[in-house]
């Protein structure tokens, strides 16, 4: 997990140096529902024309909590934003790629959601990958004359590869597999700093 973080928060360093910066055409960014998680995260969104950004976003957690709880993950979340006045202001749509790994047990719930069963996480570990894509809908308000908060919410679908073991950290592979997910792919409360 720790490389292909390493790898994509690069990628988002390198993008933002390589670009200009007059006019409001970058922003970087944090998701304050990832943040209230203690998962890390960032995102730049630069400008490609009048009505255009490209969006990189990126998180990664790999906390354990007590009882052998956990939810690691590294997620990298590429979007394209079409806004219906100027970039950085007001509504947008977007269609967005996404992709990781996670490593997830012991998170007692009893929740089912448009086919998938979430309360297997409760008593067993699953690993693995995905990817996916989907589509989403924002608002960005205009806080100060750098400061924006955005508001943001897209639904996909994730093609998931997993391998299940017993408990989170001991016993032999139970079960590995594949699924597929549609529902919520994107969920965000950004704080903007815009260049």
């Amino acid at each position: 997990m720790n490389r292909g973080f390493k790898f994509y928060a690069l990628l988002i360093v390198g993008l933002f140096l390589s670009l200009g910066t007059n006019g409001q055409s970058v922003a970087v960014k944090t998701n304050l529902l990832y943040d209230a998680t203690a998962t890390i995260n960032a995102g730049v969104e630069v400008g490609l024309a009048k009505r255009w950004t490209l969006d990189f976003s990126g998180n990664y957690n790999n906390w354990e909590m007590s009882n052998n709880r956990q939810w690691k993950h590294w997620l990298v979340q590429p979007e394209a934003r079409y806004w219906f006045c100027n970039k950085f202001i007001g509504h947008f749509l977007g269609i967005h790629a996404h992709g990781g790994q996670y490593n997830i047990s012991n998170l007692d719930n009893g929740m089912k959601f448009l086919g998938t069963d979430f309360s297997k996480l409760s008593h067993n570990r699953y690993q693995g990958w995905f990817v996916g894509a989907g589509i989403a809908y924002g608002y960005s308000w205009v806080l100060s004359k750098h400061w924006n908060l955005e508001f943001e919410l897209g639904i996909g679908y994730a093609y998931a590869r997993y391998e299940c073991y017993p408990c989170a950290v001991c016993g032999e592979m139970l079960d590995s597999g594949y699924h597929h997910y549609v529902g919520p792919t994107k969920a965000a409360i950004n704080l903007i700093y815009a260049f």
